[in-house]
């Protein structure tokens, strides 16, 4: 036999219900219904069973399945964990994958190996369990909607060779009535053919009647739904910021699906009329705009949480995945609280000073309302936490009020992913404990490895240790959860800038004005990178662009860039703008100390510093990987300081 026929024969195995073809990336159950699963899922479950009876220590793992890439073991605990659900084992029943603790997993059933010259075939659904090598993948996984999953596809039964001779007989001599013959071979079932669907965008929901539209309610259930539909392994939701824009009254979800990149649509319309809800959803396939299933409802306003059970368990059915177990569980049982911490969110969410501002009032009415909701006390302290990192609160307010309320939510659930993230936010910009920090963002993305925003996080506390190659991993697998949130995209900009990749970074930045040419935080970012490439004149303009968009610029790229170009009185008159501000609000010592900086006023520059260290600027968190002090590395007060922050 030669090594290409001996390759061939590795392919196919059978254990259990079990069947792995690893030449199509296809694993079916029950005589043929397909089991999804994530690319490096699948990649790990065909290293183990060609392996089976052998101990298979974790690096040798990590090194099969990510040769080209440094990933933690995290990474493939999560695949672990989303095999053992997939092959249906329990808590510590270990059928198939045992755990050897300290080395490594062993693949434990018994394998069966298929030989190819005798197995019937499949119908072609490569591209399920990841990407395919077969040029053809596309065109299978178009098939899947004209193949119904739960027919028995050829598996190692008389019966079920039985009907695939049928349907071929059928096909090569054409008879008619192919569907009268399948009506008797195939077992009916009374839903529509269903695809895989491994993507999904929850739209906000529209007014039915667009005067009485209340944008918070709409939102809300939005975003209820995906916290819901969110977590498991055999789905991606896209996230509140990446479908924010898809809020208009005449949207299309087939176009918003399309423009988010997801296989399916779950689109809506709420009103309250007096104490009723009224709610009508559909679940949309993007690539032909068919509907895989709709629902309404008109309930009582106090009843919206069973509602949004239902309408989520209606979806997950019609997806054929599961929900965690604990998709059900409620933050709140009070309505009141519950709609009081959507107007928070919603306000929020605006990120502006003003709407930021307007967000906390929300957030203590909602705990006023119900004491033991953590969710409410992670908004307050997100809010606060934004209002000190825009520098609109001193630093030390910002600790006292973000430390005891994400202490309070994480007492009151130790799992809610937000408020690890938002302890290892105020961790890292205002208490400058790096480890703890790490320690907090590590634990959210434990706790939902699909959380774009606990990736996000840890790319920017990762960045601005200097760690640049896991920063940009990190932020990149942001980016895939999450394609269009505007922040990541241009935060992306910024990591590449300080990871020494100016070039990149204008290019990620540019992108991301394509995106959204209204949004001020790639003009921000880009103005920095000019002025680090010598291009003062683009970096001014960029920096007057973000002035415009915002209507304020106390963030001194473009002064910085007018002092480097010659441009002295510029930059000073827009110093003393600052320094007379600083009288009257809080201004960021850093922002002063740069500019003095440019001008060459050296020790000017190490008197704000020292300022901005006393006073705990979060914007000293960039001082170890801004190379704009790169002139005073060498100056022992910059040292100094260096080694006082602990980097």
């Amino acid at each position: 036999m030669s090594i290409e026929e001996n390759k061939l024969r590795q392919l196919v195995y059978e254990f259990g219900d079990f069947r792995l073809d690893a030449g199509k990336r296809l694993l079916t159950k029950d005589l043929g219904v397909a089991v999804p699963l994530m690319p490096k899922a699948f990649d790990t479950l065909v290293y183990l069973v060609k392996n089976c009876g052998k101990l298979i220590d974790k690096d040798e793992l990590l090194r099969e399945v990510w040769p080209d890439t440094i990933v933690e073991e995290n990474n493939l605990t999560q695949n672990i964990s989303s095999l053992r659900r997939a092959l249906g084992e329990k808590h510590r029943d270990n059928r198939f994958i045992a755990t050897v603790p300290g080395r490594g997993y062993k693949f434990v059933a018994d394998v069966r190996e298929t030989d190819p010259e005798t197995r019937e075939e499949d119908p072609d659904l490569s591209g399920l369990n990841g990407d395919s090598t077969d040029p053809t993948a596309v065109r299978s996984i178009d098939r899947i909607d004209e193949i119904s999953l739960s027919r028995p596809f050829g598996t190692a039964t008389p019966s079920s060779r039985r009907m695939v001779v049928l349907a071929l007989v059928a096909v090569l001599i054409g008879v008619a009535s192919l569907g009268t013959i399948a009506y008797f071979v195939w077992p009916q079932t009374k839903s529509d053919v269903r695809p895989l669907v491994a993507t999904v965008a929850v739209l906000p929901f529209r007014p039915i009647v667009a005067e009485n539209r209340d944008e918070a309610l709409e939102f809300g259930m939005a975003d209820a739904l995906i916290a819901k539909l969110s977590g498991g392994d055999s789905l991606l939701v896209r996230p509140l910021s990446s479908v924010r824009k898809f809020n208009s009254i005449d949207q299309d979800p087939v176009t918003a699906g399309k423009e988010l990149g997801v296989d399916s649509v779950l689109d809506g319309t709420i009103q309250t009329w007096g104490d009723r809800l009224r709610v009508s959803a559909r679940l949309i396939r993007t690539s032909d705009g068919k509907q895989l299933w709709t629902g309404q409802f008109d309930d009582k306003f106090n009843d919206i949480f069973a509602l949004q059970d239902s309408i989520s368990a209606k979806v997950a059915s019609a997806l054929e995945i599961s929900l965690r177990r604990d998709s059900s569980k409620r933050a709140t049982e009070s309505v009141q609280a519950y709609q009081l911490y959507m107007n928070g969110r919603y306000h929020l969410s605006k990120l502006t000073a003003a709407e930021i501002k307007a967000s906390i009032p929300y957030f203590e009415k909602a705990i006023e309302t119900d004491q033991n909701y953590a969710a409410a006390y992670t908004g307050i302290s997100n809010a606060y936490r934004v209002l000190g990192i825009s520098g609109e609160m001193q630093s030390s307010e910002v600790i006292a009020k973000s430390r005891a309320a994400e202490t309070k939510a994480i007492s009151l659930d130790g799992d809610l992913v937000e408020a690890h993230i938002s302890r290892c936010m105020t961790l890292f910009w205002f208490e400058w404990q790096w480890k703890a920090a790490e320690d907090e963002c590590r634990q959210a993305r434990t706790l939902d490895p699909g959380s774009a925003s606990a990736h996000s996080s840890f790319a920017h506390l990762l960045s601005n240790l200097g760690r640049h190659d896991e920063a940009l991993s990190e932020a990149r697998r942001a980016l895939e959860l999450d394609p269009l949130d505007l922040a990541e995209n241009a935060l992306l900009g910024q990591f590449l800038l300080h990871a020494g990749r100016p070039d990149e970074a204008l290019a990620q930045l540019k992108k991301t004005s394509e995106l959204e040419p209204n949004f001020w935080m790639p003009h921000f970012f880009a103005s920095s990178v000019y002025a680090e490439k010598g291009m003062f004149v683009e970096a001014i303009r960029e920096s007057d662009e973000e002035r415009r968009l915002t209507g304020v610029n106390d963030i001194p790229f473009g002064a910085y860039a007018l002092a480097k170009s010659g441009w002295a009185a510029e930059a000073e008159s827009q110093l003393n703008e600052l320094l007379e501000l600083s009288k009257t609000r809080f201004v960021p010592p850093y922002n002063i100390a740069l500019i003095y900086n440019a001008l060459g006023k050296t020790d000017e520059s190490f008197t704000w510093l020292e300022r901005g260290f006393s006073e705990h600027d979060p914007k000293m968190t960039f001082l170890k990987v801004e190379p704009k002090w790169n002139n005073l590395r060498d100056d022992p007060r910059f040292v100094d300081i260096i080694t006082r922050m602990n980097f």
